[in-house]
This record gives C-alpha cells, sequence and structure tokens, in this order.
C-alpha cells in the first residue's frame, strides 16, 4: 500500500508568547531534513498572527529555511493570508522561494477570518475580498515574462519563478466566493473539509468561465498521529500539549466559518475522544495502513511537546512504519 506522509511545522508552543522558540526552531529544520531521508512527501507551514502560543507567522521565512535543508520533499504553505501583504513584494518573495525550493513549492492562498490579524498589519478587514482578488491579479501579472503595467512606467518583477508559468498555486477555503474565485483565476480550489456543494459550485464556475482546475481535499478521516510505544502514558505527557494548541484554534472560531476540528475539549480525556488527534503504538499504524489506510500527519512540537518527544514519535514513524512502507 502507498502511504504519503506529511510533516506539519506550525511551531506552536506553550501558552506564553516568551516562551523559548531558537532550539525548537532549529529542531524544525532537522526534522525536516530527517523526514526527507525517511520518504515523507511534504513539509507543511502555515500562518497566524498574535497567537499566545508563538503559531508561526513567517511562513515564508520557515519554508525557505526547509528548501535550504532539503533537496526532494515538497514545501506547502497552507495557509498563507495573502491579503495581509503587498502583493508586490509578496510575487517577488514567492518567485525567490520557488528558485531555492527547485519548484518544490506549493502555495495555498486564503482569505484569512481574524479581524484582528488585519488590525495588526494595517490591512482593512472590509475590503479583505478586494484585497485578495487585486493580489492575485498582481501576481499572476508579475510572473510573467513582460514587465507589468504600473502607473507612468512598467515594471518587471525578477527573477522570474523557476516553475513555468507560475508557482503551483490553489485558493484555499469553503465558501462560495472561494469557489468562485478559484475558478475566475483558473486555480485549484483547496478544502480544508468535505463541501459537496462548494465543490460543485466550483466546477460549474470553470465551465463558466472558460478555465481549467481541480480539487485538493483530505481524506475522509484524516487527522494527525503521533507514536509511542504506550499510548496511554502519551496521552498522559502529551495531552496537555495537544490540548493547548487544539484550544487555542477554537477560540479563533467565528459564526458561519466552518472549520475543521472547531469544538472545544474540556479535557484530555474528551480530547482524545474528539478526533483531532490519534496517539499509536507503530504496529496500530502499520495494522491502519494494511487495512487501507493512504495519509499520515504528524505535527511533533505541537503545543509546545518537547523536542525529544517530539524526535522520538517521529522516528518511530520514520524508522519502524514508512521502513517497512511504500511511500510516495
Amino acid at each position: 500500500m502507498n502511504v504519503v506522509a506529511a510533516l506539519k511545522l506550525n511551531m506552536t508552543n506553550i501558552d506564553d508568547p516568551r516562551a523559548g522558540n531558537h532550539e525548537r526552531y532549529r529542531a524544525a529544520l532537522d526534522m525536516a531534513e530527517y523526514a526527507e531521508r525517511c520518504g515523507f512527501a511534504v513539509v507543511n507551514v502555515e500562518e497566524h498572527h498574535g497567537s499566545g502560543t508563538g503559531w508561526l507567522p513567517a511562513p515564508l521565512l520557515l519554508a525557505a529555511a526547509v528548501a535550504a535543508r532539503t533537496e526532494r520533499i515538497r514545501i506547502s504553505i497552507g495557509a498563507l493570508i495573502v491579503p495581509l501583504y503587498n502583493p508586490v513584494r509578496l510575487a517577488e518573495d514567492l518567485a525567490v522561494l520557488d528558485n531555492l525550493a527547485g519548484g518544490r513549492l506549493t502555495v495555498l492562498a486564503a482569505i484569512g477570518y481574524r479581524p484582528t490579524e488585519y488590525t495588526a498589519l494595517g490591512r482593512d478587514f472590509t475590503r479583505r475580498g478586494k484585497l485578495m482578488d487585486e493580489a492575485l491579479e498582481i501576481m499572476l501579472a508579475a510572473w510573467r515574462d513582460e514587465p507589468m503595467p504600473g502607473e507612468g512606467h512598467a515594471f518587471d518583477v525578477t527573477p522570474k519563478p523557476f516553475t513555468k508559468p507560475h508557482p503551483h498555486l490553489l485558493i484555499a477555503g469553503m465558501s462560495p466566493a472561494t469557489a468562485r474565485r478559484a475558478a475566475r483565476f483558473g486555480l485549484g480550489l483547496a478544502l480544508p473539509l468535505p463541501a459537496p456543494a462548494v465543490e460543485e459550485l466550483y466546477q460549474q464556475e470553470l465551465i463558466r468561465c472558460g478555465t481549467t482546475g481541480f480539487v485538493h481535499k483530505p481524506e475522509p478521516d484524516s487527522r494527525h498521529t503521533l507514536l509511542h510505544e504506550d499510548p496511554d502514558r502519551a496521552w498522559h505527557e502529551y495531552g496537555p500539549h495537544i490540548l493547548t494548541e487544539i484550544r487555542e484554534y477554537a477560540s479563533w472560531g467565528r459564526e458561519g466559518i466552518s472549520r475543521p476540528h472547531d469544538a472545544v475539549p474540556d479535557s484530555v480525556e474528551s480530547l482524545r475522544a474528539h478526533g483531532y488527534l490519534e496517539i499509536l503504538t507503530p504496529a496500530q499504524l502499520l495494522d491502519q495502513i494494511a487495512a487501507g489506510r493512504t495519509e499520515i500527519l504528524m505535527n511533533p512540537l505541537i503545543g509546545g511537546l518537547p523536542i525529544e518527544a517530539g524526535w522520538t514519535s517521529l522516528r518511530l514513524l520514520g524508522d519502524h512504519v514508512l521502513s517497512l512502507t511504500t511511500v510516495r
């Protein structure tokens, strides 16, 4: 059975903005390098601002560091909150990053849903749809071979991306507006949750706009996984860290915005039953793979999990599971 393994590095720590992070960032790069050696398919980084746990606010920087430490593994930024950036500068940064990565870059462009992030970065939350459209138009124009028209003169964004005609770019979200935007620009649609109605609308809009695209969506039973030889003990030791991350994420929920894993467990016991994350032995995971499981997502530094505990989980996956499995 072919298995796709993904390493998630969202860099959450304990809920204290003053907590040390230097060693955790160095460990993250070592983990990315190890994951590539073990046959992982992708390293995922993401973006949030103003988080008490230090949730990664600078995905372009971490992605560039991962690109410098690896050669083959794909690097995914999911999601990048595009309206928070100057679009010309973002086009330049992504072009440089795509060259550093040799075309291994995937970007899931999102509009975001937290007004506080827009306020902190001096952007107008009420204009987020317009800002997103303008940014996409400018970036796609900037990556073409010819200079962009500008006020009074043409401006050529250089260097051009390694990937032609532009870096691998998808639009992430679950709203009808997201589906229409992705179809209008001829870009793929990345759904964080199954959303048949949105997917159908996207296909209809592709026909109406005369564009092509595709839908990327998680497996129906997608969840995070950690490994330990004694899962009961691990839940006792790791559970508070996992709970720290999911509680913060849940606190950002807004009415009318669908997000994965939005419930708020009130204890480690309820978290264990929640389904956000499982802790298995290597043998249990191998049994799941034999039964047809094809995706594994591991966040070994979740919620301030001690670095050595993260390494234990990651090495059990790489040395005791993936070494016995066909990875792709």
